[in-house]
């Protein structure tokens, strides 16, 4: 007996995700290692000098909090360049 071709493609189609899925959870388990690792690296104390004074904090703290004042600032300057590009097309 031979197949239905569209019974075929559609078993595919339904793969596809579930391994796309797979390769995201795969990838992510490999930058959360990568993460891991690079912060246990990095748990020496260093200076912080701020504008007032100054404070001693583990590394990856100073890195991790630099990283998300810089997803934060990010985020802000893309919002604000989505509004004026609405308002422009308005």
């Amino acid at each position: 007996m031979d197949r239905d071709p569209s019974l075929v493609t559609s078993q595919e189609d339904a793969k596809a995700p579930a391994r796309r899925d797979r390769a995201r959870l795969i990838a992510g388990l490999i930058l959360g290692g990568v993460g891991l690792a690079f912060a246990l690296v990095n748990l020496g104390n260093v200076k912080v000098d701020w504008i007032v004074g100054s404070a001693h904090s583990p590394l990856i703290l100073v890195i991790a909090v630099s990283v998300l004042i810089g997803v934060g600032i990010d985020r802000i300057a893309v919002s604000r360049a989505r509004k004026r590009g609405k308002a422009k097309d308005a």
